[in-house]
């Protein structure tokens, strides 16, 4: 008998723990496509300061007063276009990219996933890993180019949630993956396949990565360099390519919020311009994102044909995100399964 085994109280609560966690995480969603759920969700999302980096005394009341007052109805609209049986499709799809990778690391490796914003949040999710006994757990922000906006305030979450515990597992986090040959290759086959199948041969190629605002560039933050590094490493792979053969490449930034200056050129004034131009044919992939959602689904797909289409132009179509594709899953399974080695 052990000292410790002698000297545990008889009733010491059971403890589990020797178990590996994985957690993936985007960025959010609201609860349902209404007015009310996206007000709570806008109100989480856009209090974050690592979001809106303007000082609270001076951005509360605007968001208080203005934002939360007139922009949750028009949002809801754009997620209600989008929403579908299995319910918001930003978490549908994050759920199913766990459930395609749980497995695949030995029983002792548990898979789920989080919302930074909105739920399953991040303090339901850690906890419940914990519970089930995960002394180490790799968080995987599914972001490929990094950003203060979104992947540090990963960071920031799991660092207020761990605060509260007595018991700290270990933390691994999944680095930025915007030059990997893994993430490149995947891009290069799915979208390769996917403007293969569609019944027009593109002119234009537009990569449309989320816009931020020209400060964060100028405080130092890597967002567009990044995207600028992802874009020319897949186009010249896909230029080696006979499917692309003759396709222009342009990188552009969609999502603008506010007055502030953002980073440009802008997707909707390039889809804009390319119509006005001339173009007939264009497609639109958008690499930033690693699942499917309303800025893909209804700002690409339904806003941005309207205005290429008015604009001149005659074919148009955006491409899926990774999602749960075959070259998406065998990338996001390889990424995972490098940074657990040494645990697993």
């Amino acid at each position: 008998m052990t000292w410790q085994d002698q000297h545990l109280p008889n009733d010491h609560p059971p403890v589990a723990s020797g178990s590996v966690g994985v957690l993936l995480v985007n960025l959010g969603t609201p609860d349902a496509p209404d007015p009310g759920s996206v007000k709570r969700y806008l109100r989480q999302f856009l209090s974050d300061p690592r979001v809106i980096e303007i000082p609270s005394i001076a951005w509360q009341p605007i968001l208080r007063g203005i934002i939360l007052n007139t922009r949750p109805a028009k949002s809801a609209a754009a997620y209600s276009k989008v929403w579908t049986d299995r319910g918001s499709p930003l978490a549908d799809i994050t759920s199913r990219q766990a459930e395609a990778i749980a497995g695949q690391y030995g029983e002792n490796v548990i898979v789920d996933y989080a919302m930074r914003y909105g739920n399953p949040s991040l303090d339901t999710q850690l906890n419940k890993l914990i519970e089930r006994g995960c002394d180490r757990i790799l968080i995987a922000p599914l972001y490929p180019q990094y950003s203060a906006a979104t992947t540090a305030t990963v960071f920031d979450e799991v660092a207020r949630v761990l605060k509260g515990l007595r018991w700290q597992p270990a933390l691994r986090f999944l680095p930025p993956y915007h030059d990997e040959e893994l993430y490149l290759t995947a891009l290069a086959d799915d979208l390769t396949a996917q403007v293969s199948a569609l019944p027009f041969r593109p002119e234009v190629m537009l990569l449309s990565f989320h816009g931020m605002p020209l400060r964060t560039l100028e405080k130092g933050d890597p967002y567009h360099c990044h995207c600028q590094k992802t874009s020319r490493l897949l186009r010249e792979r896909l230029e080696a390519r006979a499917e692309w053969e003759g396709v222009r490449f342009e990188t552009t930034f969609q999502s603008r919020f506010g007055p502030a200056q953002w980073l440009e050129p802008a997707t909707d004034d390039t889809l804009k311009a390319e119509g006005e131009q001339g173009t007939k044919r264009l497609v639109v992939a958008a690499p930033g994102f690693s699942a499917d959602c309303v800025e893909t689904l209804e700002e690409l797909a339904l806003e941005g044909r309207d205005e290429f289409l008015e604009a001149g132009g005659e074919e148009f179509a955006v491409l899926e995100c990774l999602n749960v594709s075959g070259p998406g899953v065998k990338m996001l399974e390889a990424l995972i399964q490098r940074d657990l080695s040494g645990w697993v």
